[in-house]
Formats: C-alpha cells, sequence, structure tokens
C-alpha cells in the first residue's frame, strides 16, 4: 500500500514554486462565515509547504501547520518560522498531536483526498472547540477545458500512479457529506480561480504532482516534451490559459457517535 505521506518528498521545492496560493474573495468567504477573529486558533491540516497557512497568517490568526512530510514541513518552517502566530507539527491528519478542543478552525487545502475521512473526522471531533469548523478546499482544474483533457492524456501515458487529478478524488459529493455527518449544512461554494501560465509554470504544475515522474526516471523526457507540446498548442503570446475553479466546502461536524 502507498504511504500517502511520502508522496511529496523530494518535491518540495517545486510544490511551493508553482502551486498557486487561494483568492481573497475566498478567505473573505472563510473569516465571515466562521466568524474567527484574531485571537482564533487555525490548524492547516495537511499543510504542506504552507500556501495557506502564510495567507491565514496574514489574516492575523494563529495558525498550526500539521503536515507529515518532513521535506514539505521543512520548508514551510523555513519560511514562515519568524511569523507571529505560526506553529507547526510533523503528524498526520489522523493524528494531529494536538490538545484536544484546542481549535476554532480546522482548514484542509489540497489534501482532503489523501486522508482517511473517518479518521480524520474522528481526530476533527477531538481537536475542535464546540460550534467550530471545518473548511475543506481545492484548485481544481475545469474538466471540460481542452488542455485539461490534454493534459490527462499525457499523464496516462506516462505517469503509472497517475487516477485522475487530485488523486481522482476531489469531486466525491458523497465522501464529503458523509465526512460533514450528512447533515446537509455543507456550505459549499465556487470562486473563481483561472490561472495564466508561462512555459515553466506549466511544466512546474505538472511535475509537481505526487504521480509525475522525477528526473532521471523513465518517462520523465518524454513526460515533459509532451507537455511542452501542449503548452505550445495552448499558449496565447508567453502564456496560456489554465482554466480553474476553487471548490469549497464548509460546515460543522455533528458528532454521530453520541
Amino acid at each position: 500500500m502507498t504511504d500517502n505521506t511520502t508522496l511529496f518528498s523530494g518535491r518540495a521545492e517545486v510544490y511551493d514554486r508553482f502551486r498557486p496560493g487561494y483568492p481573497e474573495a475566498w478567505l473573505d468567504h472563510l473569516v465571515g462565515s466562521t466568524g474567527i477573529d484574531a485571537s482564533g486558533e487555525v490548524a492547516d491540516i495537511g499543510a504542506g509547504t504552507g500556501r495557506l497557512t502564510e495567507q491565514l497568517l496574514a489574516r492575523g490568526l494563529q495558525v498550526t501547520a500539521v503536515e507529515p512530510n518532513a521535506d514539505m514541513l521543512a520548508l514551510a518552517r523555513r519560511r514562515l518560522g519568524g511569523r507571529a502566530g505560526f506553529r507547526a507539527v510533523q503528524a498526520t491528519a489522523e493524528d494531529t498531536r494536538l490538545p484536544a478542543h484546542s481549535m476554532d478552525l480546522v482548514t484542509v487545502a489540497q489534501a482532503f483526498h489523501w486522508f482517511d475521512p473517518d479518521g480524520f473526522r474522528a481526530e476533527c471531533l477531538r481537536i475542535l472547540r464546540p460550534g467550530a469548523y471545518v473548511a475543506l478546499v481545492w484548485n481544481s482544474r475545469v474538466p471540460t477545458a481542452p488542455v485539461t483533457a490534454a493534459t490527462a492524456a499525457v499523464c496516462r501515458r506516462w505517469c503509472p500512479g497517475f487516477q485522475g487529478f487530485s488523486g481522482g478524488r476531489d469531486d466525491e459529493p458523497a465522501r464529503i457529506a458523509r465526512f460533514f455527518g450528512g447533515s446537509g449544512a455543507v456550505l459549499a461554494r465556487t470562486f473563481p480561480g483561472d490561472l495564466r501560465l508561462d512555459r515553466a509554470g506549466f511544466l512546474g504544475r505538472q511535475l509537481s504532482a505526487s504521480y509525475a515522474p522525477r528526473p532521471g526516471e523513465d518517462g520523465y523526457a518524454s513526460f515533459v516534451a509532451e507537455l511542452s507540446e501542449v503548452f505550445e498548442e495552448h499558449r496565447d503570446g508567453a502564456t496560456m490559459p489554465f482554466p480553474t475553479v476553487l471548490r469549497s466546502y464548509l460546515g460543522q461536524l455533528p458528532d454521530t457517535t453520541a
């Protein structure tokens, strides 16, 4: 069985350089809907290199980045270690090592599909204060966009572990509804997130994926060459449109074990 905690080992630098942040409109929605203020404690779980953690800190929140991968967490600590309100712990989503009932908000950006949802749900119930929220968010490629289809075709040829973007599991309504307890109170929203990428940005976005071949591995040169062809086919001048939408799910967790 693949160990999800090591999938991004050796990819921290390319991940941090080429993955986008999250729209400020969504952050406004998050803060406004939860009512969290500067005294609020946030657990950013599966924090990676701290892309969302950094944006939450900029909002004046107290943020603990929880990340199991040593490479990713080391980069987050290097970038954010001097920031007020920042803490970090190397731990999993299912066992965060955080104190019980200590958090006012849990955020998960681009990572829920790697978690065991039942184990993570139980951990959220343990660490959250009463009435607190969980936010699941993805920057997702628009599936109907031609560039998405072309990129997926290249990935299927050269990436044996490719099962779809975000593991093929980033848009499973039943899985998300089960996590939130089937209460129907989940606030689901989408936000515009379209990007424009130059050649380096487009290639880097693909090479930061967990399934992408690494330099020197079989298929790497062909993978990069075919992605370069996709860029040439879809570019408009020096950049290309990269249709993206931010999908957000925000809700409280009823304790269904009670």
